[in-house]
């Protein structure tokens, strides 16, 4: 019995399926982008003479998060799961205490004349600092403001803060702006933060 010779595969249509189908999975695919943290950076500055601005130790709360993950505010060791209720504290200053922020009066729209603070918080890293605590750190400080704008949404206008119309989102936006400074990464003492 003979063999017959095996028939040649016509693959010059392969090409094409191989085109249609990386298409077709470019087409339906969605790509995954990291959109990082929203922050508002400020404006580049001029050329002109830069002057230092003296900002009273009572109107900065200092974050620090050293190499082994340690957080403190203003030198004084601090659980995760406080950050959020001493930052509103901080931003608020219910009793006028005069180690916390200082409040300026300012003209907001649907509130008049309405003190605000001048607070501001410094998160510091070590450059060891491990960055899911830093993110962790930085999510209750945010935590901390959005809280806020939800108290005085619910409390002025009755909805929570994302329900608000813009102009009225911006106005508590004043009341509680996001002031958080980030400093580059350096080394923190082993003790800051135990």
């Amino acid at each position: 019995m003979a063999r017959r010779p095996l028939q040649e595969i016509n693959a010059g249509s392969m090409a094409d399926i191989a085109f249609l189908l990386l298409i077709f999975f470019l087409v339906t695919t969605t790509m995954s982008t990291n959109t990082g943290m929203q922050r508002k950076l400020p404006p580049p500055p001029e050329k002109k003479e830069q002057k230092d601005i003296d900002v009273k130790e009572r109107n900065v709360m200092v974050v620090l998060i050293n190499k082994d993950n340690n957080i403190a505010i203003k030198g004084r060791p601090i659980q995760l799961k406080d950050i959020c209720e001493k930052t509103k504290i901080f931003f608020t200053n219910p009793n006028n205490d005069e180690n916390l922020p200082e409040k300026k009066i300012k003209e907001i729209p649907f509130f008049g004349k309405y003190p605000v603070s001048k607070g501001v918080v410094s998160l510091q890293t070590d450059r060891n600092t491990n960055y899911e605590k830093y993110l962790q750190v930085n999510n209750e400080l945010v935590r901390a403001v959005n809280e806020l704008r939800d108290e005085k949404a619910m409390q002025k206008f009755g909805k929570p803060f994302d329900e608000l119309e813009k102009e009225k989102q911006k106005a508590i936006s004043e009341i509680y702006p996001l002031n958080i400074s980030e400093a580059e990464p350096r080394r923190i003492a082993a003790g800051a933060g135990k």
